[in-house]
């Protein structure tokens, strides 16, 4: 390269685009504030049926100053100086064209914060989508609206009947005068008359033990829960014997999955598989009667290898996992466990893993029912689950 094409280099002119990019934004910003500014002035004039200061025997109102306003455009952030009258209310398209966003915009944090979304992540998302960061007011009022939302959700009444029910409790960690303890979550959902799963509710356990489940199923019974058969769950304490006062004609059937761990934490894990094999077989029988003979054989089994403690927790407590016998075989997949209900704990599980440690146990409460609530506007219980017409059969056979 020459010196001369050096120095004719040297001479062109660098454009820096952000800084013009930035002035015409401000350009733009400023030929919209005015000109809404402008329309607003005189939407004001019209309604007062009069210019500004104009003396006028037609003059219908008189103005009283402006108040300033923020507004959102494409252009960005805009000041509004929206005028005041004297003798009415001044309404404007512009103004409730915002009002429309506003709420929409509440909508929307709502209908996030119900799906999983964390209040954090909202003020990220809003400040993507509109150019400004949700205000701590916003956020206050959003939270007081879910957490009434959430409530008269939690106790609305529950129509029709509900033959099966399932039942489980989930262990949260809550921050308690400078320590962590635990909060205990207890949940129910059911099958209704026409085979569709709803979810029943939930509240807040001091513990899972016969006073919490009790006050839970008082709470379920209060709101119209009736009709239930069968009730599936863990062994949980105190559950069976709350169940019996509040549901004394249903049964209880114990969670076989729950069962097996449990036989398995008597059993070495060199053997596991084989015992798995072996209660598996036991509830594969095609009536009760089979059942029982097949558990006999498992005990007589379990003991020839050693396994005393095994066999005698077969023994005592396998009964407890044979009352989907009495319903059709074809529901007995679905309740012989306790899953569908596990697979809700796990993603309420989920979605309060991030927060760790909550302030309060109603803050938990909160969270895991908006979890719930969401999943119940899915189509997890638009989709039918079971035919329960086969129930209805049986019945009237019986």
């Amino acid at each position: 390269m020459t010196e001369d094409s050096t120095k004719g280099l040297s001479n062109v002119i660098h454009i820096d685009d952000e800084r013009i990019q930035d002035h015409l934004g401000k350009i733009v910003r400023g030929s919209v504030e005015e000109t809404l500014n402008a329309l607003l002035d005189a939407e004001a004039d019209r309604l007062c049926n009069a210019e500004r200061y104009e003396r006028s025997e037609a003059r219908q109102d008189t103005r009283a100053g402006n108040y300033e306003r923020k507004l959102q455009t494409r252009a960005g952030e805009v000041s509004l100086k929206v005028p005041k009258l004297r003798r009415q209310t001044f309404e404007t398209a512009i103004i409730e064209r915002y009002r429309r966003r506003e709420c929409s915009v509440e909508e929307a944090l709502v209908e996030m914060y119900l799906a999983g979304v964390s209040v954090r992540r909202v003020e990220d998302i809003t400040e993507a989508l509109w150019g400004t960061r949700v205000s701590s007011g916003t956020v206050s009022n959003l939270n007081k609206k879910i957490y009434e939302q959430i409530e008269a959700w939690r106790h609305k009444p529950i129509e029709g009947v509900h033959p099966y029910v399932y039942l489980d409790g989930i262990v949260l960690k809550r921050s308690w005068a400078g320590e962590v303890r635990n909060v205990s979550l207890l949940v129910a959902i059911g099958v209704n008359q026409e085979g569709y799963r709803e979810i029943l509710g939930i509240v807040e356990g001091a513990k899972e033990d016969k006073a919490g489940w009790s006050a839970f199923l008082k709470h379920l019974k209060e709101r119209g829960l009736s009709g239930v058969e069968l009730i599936i769950s863990d062994a949980c304490l105190g559950l069976v014997e709350s169940v019996s006062d509040f549901y004394p004609e249903a049964r209880w059937q114990r969670c076989v999955v729950h069962f097996y761990r449990n036989v398995f934490s008597h059993v070495p894990s060199t053997k596991v598989r084989e015992v798995a094999h072996m209660l598996k077989a036991i509830h594969a029988q095609e009536s009760r009667a089979a059942a029982s003979r097949k558990a006999a054989e498992v005990v007589a089994a379990l003991k020839a290898k050693k396994l005393s403690k095994a066999a005698e927790l077969v023994e005592s407590h396998i009964e407890e996992t044979f009352s989907f016998y009495a319903f059709p075989d074809q529901h007995w997949i679905k309740l012989k466990t306790n899953n569908p209900l596990e697979r809700i704990m796990r993603e309420i599980r989920r979605r309060t893993r991030v927060v760790g440690a909550f302030p309060d146990g109603q803050s938990a409460l909160n969270l895991a029912a908006a979890r719930l609530r969401h999943i119940a506007g899915t189509k997890w219980s638009t989709k039918r689950y079971m035919n329960i017409d086969l129930l209805k059969q049986q019945r009237m056979s019986a």
